[in-house]
């Protein structure tokens, strides 16, 4: 399994304070987050704790929580989701997208006027290549907005739309990587595409799962079963979600 994990969103934005007025260097690192609870919190086969309103289930268990119906057809216009927007922070300067990648930097950029990033390192956990120029990384929304839309969103308030594309507060919702594996992945689900880095799939699955269960999202049939098939080979994966608002 993976175990880079990317960095949490609100330390790191709490940083982003300090550049608001002109440029900054974040000379400290930033903490690795990590959505799982700690190894003594962590629930038995089987189980589901919840607690604060948090929820923390066997990968398996969480997979079999997911809504299973056909995808819904037709509809989607990419403009319905409106990103990026000016993210936790609305008057450092800096959009959701520079904030994730403030957030998930393993080497943290300087932040100039106007939120420019320079320096700074990525590691996109897609394909585990390491990224010096923010330019090459895109943000991928981890289910796809299309796949969303099929998927439930297709209902939703435009608000609703524009904080599900913008999900600053849940940090497997958003994440940076290159942009190659961005777009050859697209709108596809897991039946259809996968990482290719050796030891990103059981991160992949609890990523995918949990933004559905945080937003409700149902799952076709073949990309249930694809899930249920891959999560034998993650037997100690863990998810932790919270509904969204």
């Amino acid at each position: 399994m993976l175990t880079q994990r990317r960095a949490a969103v609100l330390p790191a934005l709490t940083l982003l304070v300090l550049a608001a007025t002109g440029c900054a260097t974040i000379d400290q690192a930033i903490p690795d987050g990590d959505a799982k609870p700690p190894a003594s919190a962590a629930p038995s086969a089987g189980q589901a704790v919840t607690s604060d309103g948090m929820n923390y289930v066997p990968l398996a268990e969480a997979i079999a929580r997911l809504t299973v119906v056909p995808e819904h057809v037709g509809g989607y216009n990419r403009h319905a989701f409106k990103h990026w927007n000016a993210g936790l922070i609305p008057d450092d300067g800096c959009n959701t997208r520079a904030e994730v990648l403030i957030a998930e930097a393993v080497k943290p950029p300087t932040i100039g006027e106007g939120c420019k990033l320079t320096g700074g390192e990525w590691l996109s956990y897609y394909d585990n290549v390491t990224v010096n120029d923010p330019a090459k990384l895109d943000i991928d929304h981890m289910v796809p907005l299309e796949e969303a839309w099929s998927s439930g969103a297709y209902a939703w308030s435009p608000g609703r739309r524009e904080a599900y594309a913008n999900d600053l507060a849940e940090t497997r919702s958003l994440v940076a990587v290159t942009a190659k594996t961005n777009r050859s992945k697209g709108k596809r689900d897991p039946a259809e595409w996968l990482p290719p880095a050796p030891g990103a799939l059981c991160t992949y699955l609890e990523d995918w799962t949990t933004v559905k269960l945080r937003w409700s999202l149902t799952a076709d049939q073949a990309e249930h079963d694809t899930l249920v098939r891959l999560a034998r080979d993650c037997p100690d994966s863990t998810v932790t979600y919270e509904l969204a608002p």
